[in-house]
């Protein structure tokens, strides 16, 4: 793939300073910038790059103003890093728009593909499922039966989606993910031994949701698990049964949420919390990564830290006391020395 700077600059309605012919192929970081190849400066940190950078092309912001001479070829737009996102998204768009269908593959008789179908090799397909327009299915995706996908989703190899889960539009599910496999429901019996209990529900993804690799969302034991619109998961996560996780929450990896919590909307989780089950998240709540949440968090946009976590602020306090506990313990130990001294002088 071949580009001018006036292309570039139309697409993100930028404007050339420089060469408008000079064309670029690759994508690069700034320090490694190579003649053919695109890349960014949005940090100041790496402004000295710029001048020393063999990158043939160059965006920036409009604001952006060399203190000395540039010799490569600039893009000045309003947003250099979003824009620069808009190229990595066009990019992958370009290059991951594949089509047709690659053989072996299962399809059941009664399953319904749409319009433009990627199907990789090694893709199962269940009965009476339907895949909707301009979905990709890589190479050794399992599909049970009774599953729905949304047109525009892409699921990347190894993908497998129990029977029937359903799974919006424009969604970005990445290799190894798992979804509608059993919730972890055991109930003790008299003799010590645990009866499994039956998952019978299913799994819920809305549109524009996107899912690291191998991380697996349980089904529900009845219902349904749901992951809301513009929810982003990261790579390794645990999602239990009968879980909700609001709108446009983000989420790292190596957290866990227990089963039944509901976790509102715009939330902001970091990597390796652990969320107890059958809690309530308020809306836009933030969570430091290794925190571990016991109990409902009910105030909205509240900022928590810790395990158990409490309120960031509180924490921050606490933790200053806490690092100057081995001062505080030598001062009372010396204290108690002066104090037996005292006493001894007293007593003598």
């Amino acid at each position: 793939m071949e580009f001018t700077a006036q292309q570039i600059a139309e697409l993100l309605q930028g404007r050339v300073e420089g060469d408008q012919g000079v064309k670029v192929n690759r994508l690069a970081k700034i320090e490694e910038g190579e003649p053919g190849s695109l890349t960014f400066l949005a940090n100041p940190k790496y402004e000295e790059f710029i001048y020393s950078t063999k990158a043939s092309l160059v965006i920036v912001n409009e604001s952006f103003t060399p203190d000395r001479p540039v010799t490569t070829n600039l893009v000045r737009v309003k947003d250099a890093y979003k824009s620069f996102a808009v190229l990595l998204d066009t990019y992958n768009k370009i290059s991951q728009n594949r089509s047709g269908r690659e053989e072996p593959h299962t399809l059941a008789a009664s399953a319904r593909i749409g319009e433009n179908p990627y199907i990789g090799a090694f893709v199962y397909i269940g009965e009476n499922s339907v895949v909707g327009n301009n979905v990709k299915l890589y190479p050794g995706v399992y599909i049970g039966d009774n599953v729905t996908i949304g047109d525009n989703t892409m699921l990347f190899p190894g993908v497998k989606v129990y029977s029937d889960c359903k799974i919006g539009k424009d969604c970005r599910i990445h290799s190894g993910v798992v979804i509608g496999s059993d919730g972890f429901g055991f109930a003790p019996q008299d003799d010590a031994n645990y009866l499994k209990v039956a998952q019978i529900g299913n799994v819920i993804i809305e549109d524009h949701v996107e899912i690291g690799s191998n991380t697996t969302i349980d089904r529900a034991t009845l219902g349904s698990t749901i992951i809301r619109k513009g929810v982003k998961l990261d790579n390794l996560i645990q999602i239990a049964h009968n879980v909700e996780i609001g709108e446009h929450t983000v989420i790292a990896a190596q957290t866990g949420i227990a089963g039944s919590t509901k976790i509102g909307r715009f939330c902001m989780i970091g990597g390796q919390v652990g969320i107890v089950g059958h809690l309530v998240i308020a809306d836009r709540v933030k969570i430091a990564a290794q925190s571990g949440i016991g109990s409902s968090i009910t105030r909205e946009g509240d900022i928590i830290q810790g395990s158990p976590a409490f309120s960031i602020g509180d924490y921050k306090k606490s933790y200053i006391g806490f690092r100057k506990l081995p001062d505080m313990m030598s001062k009372i130990e010396e204290l108690e020395r002066k104090l037996d001294e005292i006493q001894k002088q007293n007593n003598g």
